[in-house]
């Protein structure tokens, strides 16, 4: 009797034999993966939003909120007005700078 193998099992592979045709190769993911934006209705409108890991982040913003730096490699927000062309009004925030935003009183617009 041999000693048996050791073998890595496909991350993919349940169990079942045979079924391994009817799924696509893996690849990698090319843009964004859809559903991982949010909108999020507030007083001041209605807003698409994204989280970005320090890994997505790969240079330096200006925070809206605190007019501090957002470094790259920190997680942060990014936030857009939820109506067509509102992309184009993207903002970097930090985290907590987001969810205060409402409280910055008079004298600062919405970003």
């Amino acid at each position: 009797m041999s000693p048996r193998r050791a073998r890595r099992k496909d991350p993919f592979d349940r169990g079942r034999r045979g079924d391994s045709a009817s799924r696509p190769p893996p690849g990698p993911i090319t843009g964004f993966p859809a559903g991982m934006d949010r909108v999020e209705e507030w007083p001041d409108g209605e807003w698409k939003v994204r989280a970005l890991r320090g890994g997505a982040a790969d240079r330096a913003y200006r925070c809206p909120g605190c007019d501090h730096e957002v470094r790259a490699g920190m997680p942060h927000i990014v936030s857009w007005p939820n109506w067509p062309g509102g992309e184009e009004e993207r903002r970097h925030w930090h985290t907590p700078c987001w969810r205060k935003r409402l409280d910055r009183g008079h004298g600062r617009n919405r970003y």
